[in-house]
């Protein structure tokens, strides 16, 4: 399968959620849907922009648009990040990386010389059609939220 662009169809996603909900795209088609994927729970940038998120959350809300983070960590560690920094947006756990890897951001990383398997930290906005009309790759957490908010409202 080719790297998505814009114009493709989102795939589809099921995974539990946190809060014991689950969270599944094609259940939220109809409104924009703001799909970001990060690496970790509770590590800095990941929480950076998930704090970023919540901040922003009603913004969404009122622009219409779900906002979903996903990263490989379990929902009880969802929760637990959920929790501690009061986060207002849902959370899935790609636990198999399945989704990660539809969307193409399970990626060969590198840290200090070692490579490694992980999630590059990315944005994808589904418009209410279902299909990618925005997608944001390599993010920079500063500024990140408001400017898919920015995109958003311009859907």
């Amino acid at each position: 399968m080719g790297e998505l662009t814009v114009g493709d169809i989102a795939p589809d996603f099921d995974l539990e959620g946190n809060g014991g909900a689950r969270v599944c795209l094609s259940a939220l088609i109809g409104k924009p849907v703001v799909v970001y994927f990060y690496p970790k729970d509770d590590t800095p940038g990941c929480t950076k922009e998930a704090i970023a998120f919540t901040g922003l959350a009603d913004e969404f809300a009122k622009a219409g648009a779900t906002v979903i983070g996903l990263s490989p960590d379990t929902a009880a560690k969802h929760d637990k990040f959920a929790a501690k920094h009061n986060l207002a947006i849902r959370l899935g756990a790609d636990t198999e990386k399945a989704t990660a890897e539809a969307y193409g951001v399970w990626v060969e990383k590198s840290m200090y010389g070692r490579k490694y398997m992980g999630v590059e930290r990315s944005t994808f906005l589904v418009g209410a059609d279902g299909r990618i009309s925005q997608i944001w790759r390599k993010v920079k957490v500063p500024g990140h939220a408001e400017t898919v908010l920015e995109a958003v409202r311009a859907l």
